[in-house]
């Protein structure tokens, strides 16, 4: 499972339009291939520490530039514009409202990393002043939210690419070009499980008992990130009204502010984080974009920490195309996370977890084979050695790293460098907002689904969400 950094802040504002009208350059400046990009940061939590990153390797390709940070809370972007100014060699503009930022006719491009509930909000405020737009998933987490994001974008003349970035990337790509040639017939069910055994977005101090060595190098940097940010965050030096952004009140946290996934009015958790990536996929392989029917299930079960979202969860979801989608993870154990792809003529596997691009495809579980122990094949030792008369195949593709359980960091130059080359060319990327809202209505759903103890129901023609299946 690719380790990914999650505390993101955010600033967060209500856009009055005369504030950028008239600037000529927000609204569709024409970039020529050796105009200079100009990027900005809107969030500088750790995952905007990706996003610089990712800018600074485009930069070596293309004229980029990252020139401004913007997040309430005033350590947050301190934290972020040096590490600008070590990147990119300037003084970065800081701001603390988005609407500040937005002002400035000289950016180009926002990339957004803030809290998951914050998200599409911000993305209708950026594309609305005439800028184009990198956001994190989950695009959202409110389905009315969602579908005003969907349309501002779609109104705009603005390049927005999705933080989805596996569909950029060699190995997801390679297997859905052996879907479409069918060459493991009509897909009838997909599986993902991804795992770890940690208290995700609740990293606390005490390590009492658990050596060094029992923890990879990232966590322990997350851990004392997270522990140190906590001793520093001051109400006074942020604004929590404005943070909430019209979230129901309540007193200020620390613990909220920086662990908002735990917290169900600001995140889904699991499924905001997670199955946001995992669904994608399943969209992206299948040509599908919205599930008939979601149910969804789990609890806390591993860290009774005060986390309101569940650390150990499952979706199982319904498509049009007649598939079951499976989805599940838990906080608890780590073992063997997988994804599964079966259809009537073989089977493809993916071994690790989400991001990693090691896929074999076979005929084993095809119609030739009714049942194990009958037409198909027997195991009697592990690790499992599958027969020849499988054709098991490990998925290789040319020119790209080789394959592993764990693939490419989350700082994906692939998935930026698409942006970037959409935004010169005035072209849809490769992970459009059609493909966030549909990842987003997914997430909503399995969170209804989860709370309410309901089937959900997705009715295409009014673009609901509902507990009863629609009249046809």
């Amino acid at each position: 499972m690719n380790r990914r950094a999650f505390m993101q802040q955010a600033g967060a504002s209500l856009l009055a339009a005369s504030v950028v009208k008239g600037t000529a350059r927000s609204y569709g400046r024409i970039l020529g291939a050796n105009d200079r990009i100009v990027l900005a940061q809107l969030g500088c939590g750790q995952r905007s520490s990706g996003h610089v990153h990712m800018a600074q390797l485009v930069s070596k390709q293309v004229p980029l530039e990252v020139a401004a940070v913007c997040d309430l809370w005033s350590v947050a972007r301190v934290q972020r514009a040096a590490q600008v100014r070590k990147a990119f060699q300037l003084e970065p503009k800081q701001y603390q409202y988005s609407e500040q930022m937005l002002a400035n006719k000289d950016i180009d491009g926002i990339m957004i990393a803030t809290g998951d509930f914050q998200h599409a909000k911000l993305c209708s405020e950026v594309v609305r002043a005439g800028k184009d737009c990198y956001v994190e998933k989950p695009f959202a987490n409110d389905l009315n939210e969602a579908k005003e994001a969907r349309d501002a974008v779609k109104q705009s003349k603005q390049v927005v690419q999705m933080g989805t970035q596996h569909r950029s990337e060699p190995y997801p790509l390679a297997v859905r070009a052996i879907i479409a040639s069918g060459r493991i017939g009509k897909i009838v069910h997909i599986e993902q499980e991804w795992n770890v055994n940690e208290e995700r977005w609740r990293f606390v101090p005490d390590d009492v008992g658990i050596s060094r060595e029992m923890l990879m190098d990232r966590k322990m940097e997350w851990k004392r990130w997270m522990t140190e940010r906590k001793s520093k965050l001051r109400e006074q030096d942020t604004d929590w009204k404005r943070w909430l952004l019209g979230r129901p009140y309540r007193p200020f946290d620390p613990h909220v502010y920086l662990e908002f996934r735990l917290y169900k009015d600001f995140s889904s958790g699991i499924f905001d984080q997670w199955l946001s990536h995992g669904c994608d996929l399943v969209h992206f392989w299948t040509d599908q974009a919205y599930p008939q029917t979601v149910v969804a299930s789990g609890g806390v079960f591993a860290w009774q920490d005060g986390r309101e979202n569940p650390d150990t969860c499952t979706a199982v979801m319904t498509y049009p195309k007649g598939f079951l989608y499976t989805y599940k993870t838990t906080f608890g154990n780590s073992y063997r996370s997988f994804s599964r792809i079966q259809g009537r003529d073989g089977t493809i596997e993916n071994y690790g977890g989400e991001g990693a691009s090691l896929f074999v495809v076979s005929r084993e579980g095809g119609r030739q084979e009714i049942e194990p122990g009958d037409d198909g094949p027997v195991y009697g030792s592990v690790p499992l050695v599958v027969p020849a008369q499988e054709q098991s195949e490990t998925v290789h593709v040319p020119n790209a790293p080789a394959p592993n359980s764990v693939g490419p960091d989350d700082d994906s130059i692939r998935h930026m460098m698409n942006w970037v080359e959409a935004m010169r060319d005035r072209k849809p990327p490769n992970a459009t907002v059609d493909h966030g809202f549909s990842h987003s209505v997914v997430c909503i759903m399995a969170t209804q689904a989860y709370w309410s103890g309901k089937k959900q129901y997705w009715h295409a023609a009014s673009e609901t969400i509902q507990d009863h299946a629609p009249e046809s």
